[in-house]
């Protein structure tokens, strides 16, 4: 289904017929194997997160496995929510909640100590209305969050893009971590230039990770985003 020319990934009715027609669990971009080392750096286990667009993934299993104890997951899909809820109907770590990212109104102002995002903002990005829904997606994730939290964005988008679409959205404090990608099973396995758990030095182009990684590097970015207020 396209809307406008574009896939209609804001729409309810497109995953709903994704999940129906492929059932099996699908991580986008990176597993929680890979990401441990870095959400283990800005997280705690007692901390009250959010998955965002958490799909069929078992990221979040892997986050309860390893010690988390609060992780809500939401996704515009009844399909799959329904799916993961029956799957985890056992864990008192894991709810699933069919929510639509651009309207979280159901939770309260400053409800969760972080929230993840695997593909969820590029995903609107890509689609229908793209600036509006980024907008509207980008206010209610720091709504959510607690003052010093943080919104973890694992994404292709470069800095030269994604920077200036988090700034325009509110007061981060941002930083930059890079990981390699993982390409059809296998994770790149070309000569690493940069450790994960090691923030990347920002600049406002992008040039610096050009001069690092070359123009079209096999690797994800993840941007961490806490949450300043103004005094």
């Amino acid at each position: 289904m396209t809307i406008g020319g574009t896939q209609a990934y804001g729409e309810a009715s497109y995953w709903d017929r994704r999940y129906t027609q492929d059932q099996s669990p699908f991580d986008w971009y990176q597993n929680y194997s890979a990401l441990s080392p870095l959400l283990n750096l800005y997280l705690s286990p007692s901390n009250r997160l959010l998955v965002v667009g958490c799909g069929n993934s078992a990221f979040s299993e892997g986050m309860a496995n390893d010690g988390y104890e609060d992780i809500v997951n939401i996704d515009i899909s009844s399909v799959v929510i329904e799916a993961m809820q029956k799957k985890y109907s056992n864990s008192s770590k894991l709810t699933y909640i069919t929510m639509d990212v651009r309207n979280m109104s159901a939770f309260q102002t400053g409800s969760f100590d972080a929230v993840i995002d695997k593909g969820t903002l590029d995903s609107i990005l890509c689609g229908d209305n793209s600036k509006q829904n980024s907008s509207m997606m980008l206010e209610e994730v720091r709504r959510v969050l607690k003052d010093n939290g943080v919104y973890i964005l694992i994404t292709y988008g470069v800095p030269a893009f994604r920077l200036d679409l988090l700034r325009n959205a509110g007061n981060w404090n941002i930083k930059l971590h890079i990981i390699e990608k993982i390409v059809t099973g296998v994770r790149y396995e070309g000569q690493r230039k940069w450790e994960l758990t090691n923030p990347f030095p920002l600049d406002e182009d992008g040039k610096s990770l050009e001069d690092v990684f070359g123009k079209n590097p096999d690797i994800h970015y993840i941007y961490v985003c806490t949450k300043e207020t103004c005094i």
